[in-house]
């Protein structure tokens, strides 16, 4: 296929994402006023609890079968070498730019966590479905684009919820503690251990002492004197460490991560997947209700998007030079990284000579910031206003560097 022709091609998908985009930036103005502030935060909710789990269930228990699965096992590893891989470009661009503190866990997850979820939906099935596309048959493409899709999706999903949620998690309550140390703004009480907090730091959403490590702090005693300190004993600080190091099931086991274990199941279980899946199976009613729920996550996360964007423009005054590295992590090191890897596998033999299924790996390397991390950031209330910020700025270059990364895949695989 011709340059231009491949440029075309990809261009597409990543225009129909703009342009929703753009959509929810409009209605996102003052003068429109329909995606308020507390829209957002209300469709945030939704979108974490409904929309994101009935998404990625039904597109894995749709596409994902035990076969497929068989000759997709590198895709995992893929993606989790696009985090790791992520996260120490993204520590060493804190080692340069040196960024405040509270702002630290965010480099680390704009960096690792990719947009794995609804671009790749769109644009991986667009490319299949136009005229020019170099992978033959519209039909078999689309099957195969969005069996590779949704798992990554998913995979993304459990990789965004297990690692960056709690590495936000673990830093919002680490600066706070930090910040409301002092006994005018922190108080401790014995019976239930809670932060108490005023009215101006209530935004971060803290439980409890035992979310730190108790030996990075002395609690203050009630009406006690500044000077005067409660001696922590060894024991409490030992169980208070131990909880701080033991993963909360509750939190690992989001609502996206539980959508992607029942998909898995459904998908892999023959039993199970011919009463579900499929027009003539007894209970399908329950896959058709999951689609029509998960369609929504889609254009709703790109209306959040577009409102964020806009939030972004107003943001605080962030470090060019941290935007700047994001941007060159994300649009240049990330992607070149990515040729190497999946280059490498398949000439090793662990990745197979489907150049659509090579053309996903290495586009899993090239995308933005998940959209997750602003609702990540908005239910801590930690850095979403710097979020913001860096989405803008991510997400306005997006259509440029994806778009000519997709080409440049599409020459390499085609």
């Amino acid at each position: 296929m011709a340059f231009w022709d491949l440029l075309f091609t990809a261009s597409i998908p990543v225009m129909e994402v703009l342009f929703v985009t753009a959509l929810g930036a409009f209605i996102a103005t003052e003068r429109i006023g329909i995606l308020s502030k507390e829209a957002i935060e209300y469709m945030n909710q939704v979108v974490f609890y409904v929309l994101n789990p009935a998404l990625v269930g039904s597109k894995l228990a749709d596409t994902i079968t035990a076969a497929r699965l068989v000759k997709m096992w590198f895709m995992p590893i893929n993606i989790l070498l696009t985090f790791f891989i992520g996260s120490a470009l993204g520590w060493i661009l804190i080692k340069l730019t040196r960024p405040p503190k509270h702002l630290r866990a965010l480099i680390l997850g704009v960096c690792s966590a990719g947009n794995l979820g609804n671009l790749l939906i769109i644009i991986v099935p667009a490319i299949c479905e136009e005229s020019n596309s170099p992978f033959g048959d519209s039909t078999t493409c689309s099957s195969y684009g969005l069996a590779y899709a949704s798992l990554s999706m998913a995979m993304g999903a459990i990789y965004i919820w297990s690692y960056v949620y709690n590495i936000v998690r673990i830093a919002s309550v680490s600066c706070a503690v930090e910040i409301l140390g002092s006994p005018s703004m922190l108080e401790y009480n014995r019976d239930t251990p809670e932060l108490l907090l005023s009215d101006s730091y209530a935004e971060p959403l803290l439980s409890s002492v035992s979310e730190v490590n108790a030996d990075q702090f002395t609690l203050p005693s009630i009406r006690s004197d500044k000077n005067v300190k409660v001696k922590v004993p060894f024991s409490v600080k030992l169980k208070e460490f131990m909880l701080s190091v033991k993963v909360n099931v509750q939190r690992l086991l989001s609502p996206s991560i539980c959508g992607a274990i029942v998909g898995f199941i459904i998908g892999l279980i023959p039993q199970i997947r011919k009463t579900v899946i499929g027009d003539s199976a007894p209970l399908r009613v329950i896959q058709n209700s999951a689609d029509l729920v998960g369609e929504g996550a889609i254009p709703v996360l790109t209306l959040i998007i577009g409102g964020n964007l806009l939030k972004g423009l107003k943001g605080p005054q962030m470090q060019k030079s941290v935007i700047v590295g994001i941007m060159v992590v994300r649009y240049i090191l990330l992607p070149l990284i990515g040729i190497a890897v999946v280059k490498g596998a398949h000439h090793i033999g662990f990745v197979h000579s489907d150049p659509l299924y090579q053309f996903v790996l290495m586009l899993q390397f090239a995308l933005p910031p998940a959209a997750n991390i602003s609702t990540i950031t908005q239910l801590f209330g930690a850095g979403a206003s710097e979020c913001s910020v860096i989405m803008l700025w991510t997400y306005a270059f997006a259509s440029i560097a994806i778009t000519l990364w997709a080409t440049f895949y599409l020459w390499l695989v085609a």
